[in-house]
């Protein structure tokens, strides 16, 4: 592999919840070697970096520290600077270029000099009051390249940087299809139907009006939630005999859950902390031919409103998913062909071919954010939807 090795700074660890940071970088490692670098875990003793193999090219770099503070911050840079520099020389790796999704990492991925700086956008950072915006300024003036994550994140950086482009969330089709020939888990499997499914992080994203309504409405159905339960106190869920949580569960098992569903759901607040979210679920759940019923998050309505059902609030979200499970089998066929239409032209594969052809520009050759606008790669997501 002669491409320069690349470290990717996430605000996620790589054995959470399975989104686009692993996606994205499980096919980088097939193209060059990847460094997935963790916020600091805190503890005891002296500093030391955990380093551990999880993909075909890709190494999680863990730092273990005494001293707090906000991740990737100032009281934790140098320490980790000095790790992380040590393990580069130990691997002989001289020159790399680096991949943020978090800006609370742009001191330390400048200290590290990296060839070139690519900033892969999820969120607007805004509505999260514990990330200071002069990180996010610090990493847009320093970016060589700005990717997002949707059409909503897309429009909003725009015109924060000179180059920017928009790649949404996309998904492994054939990893979701197995959902239409795999076992159901034995805590899935005595449960009635129909059955309601929704996985992914249980956080405050997640509108537990919604839940709650559901399961009132129709006792007679029973709603599954796999993932864990962070930054809430799972005390304050909402707790009814057919409001079933499973807790946390691996990418591999994800199409098993599917197998046992009648609809995926998203039921997700809409405001400040959604505005710009792309889920990656709405494609999933299509992969594994499960209608699909959200409330409208402006990404899902652009991006799959013909074939979501919509429901905004906990009463049009119970008439959204009685829609769906009462539509007629010719309602089914015209919403799976539009499903199946888009699933064809949506891959993680193809993005990250994309995203590579960037980086090889601007990272393999030196060439500077000037030099690579016109070439080869002006695409944009206006030019992705035509």
């Amino acid at each position: 592999m002669d491409r320069p090795p690349l470290l990717a700074f996430s605000h996620v660890r790589w054995d959470g919840v399975y989104q686009r940071p692993q996606n994205v970088m499980t096919r980088m490692g097939l193209r060059r070697s990847v460094l997935f670098v963790e916020e600091p875990m805190l503890g005891d003793g002296e500093p030391w970096l955990e380093t551990m193999p999880v993909a075909p090219g890709v190494r999680v770099c863990r730092p273990h520290l005494a001293n707090g503070g906000p991740a990737f911050g100032p009281a934790q840079l140098a320490d980790v600077e000095s790790m992380l520099n040590a393990f580069m020389d130990h691997e002989n790796i001289s020159d790399h270029a680096a991949w943020l999704w978090t800006p609370a990492a742009v001191k330390l991925a400048r200290a590290l000099e990296p060839r070139a700086i690519i900033y892969d956008c999820t969120d607007e950072l805004s509505a999260f009051p514990d990330v200071p915006a002069e990180y996010e300024s610090e990493l847009l003036a320093h970016a060589d390249a700005v990717l997002t994550s949707g059409p909503g994140i897309f429009r909003a950086r725009s015109d924060s940087h000179p180059f920017v482009r928009c790649f949404p969330n996309s998904v492994d089709v054939a990893h979701f299809a197995r959902a239409t020939q795999s076992q159901e888990p034995e805590d899935q499997e005595p449960l009635a139907r129909p059955r309601l499914g929704y996985f992914g992080v249980i956080d405050e994203r997640v509108d537990f009006r919604i839940l709650d309504a559901l399961a009132l409405a129709h006792p007679e159905w029973e709603i599954v939630l796999v993932g864990p339960a962070v930054r809430i106190d799972p005390a304050t869920l909402p707790r009814h005999p057919n409001l079933h949580y499973i807790g946390p569960c691996g990418h591999a098992d994800l199409p098993r859950y599917l197998s046992g569903w009648d609809l995926g759901i998203l039921p997700l607040v809409t405001g400040d902390a959604t505005r710009f979210l792309n889920p990656t679920q709405v494609l999933e759940y299509l992969a594994a031919e499960r209608p699909v019923v959200s409330t409208p998050l402006d990404d899902v309505v652009e991006l799959h409103g013909d074939i979501a059902y919509l429901g905004d609030g906990p009463e049009a979200f119970v008439s959204a998913c009685e829609e769906a499970i009462g539509a007629s089998l010719e309602e089914r066929d015209v919403r799976s062909a539009r499903a199946r239409r888009q699933l064809k032209r949506t891959s993680w594969d193809e993005t990250v071919r994309r995203m590579d052809e960037i980086l090889h520009y601007l990272g393999d050759f030196g060439r500077s954010r000037e030099s690579v606008v016109p070439v080869r790669v002006p695409w944009t997501y206006e030019a992705r939807m035509s």
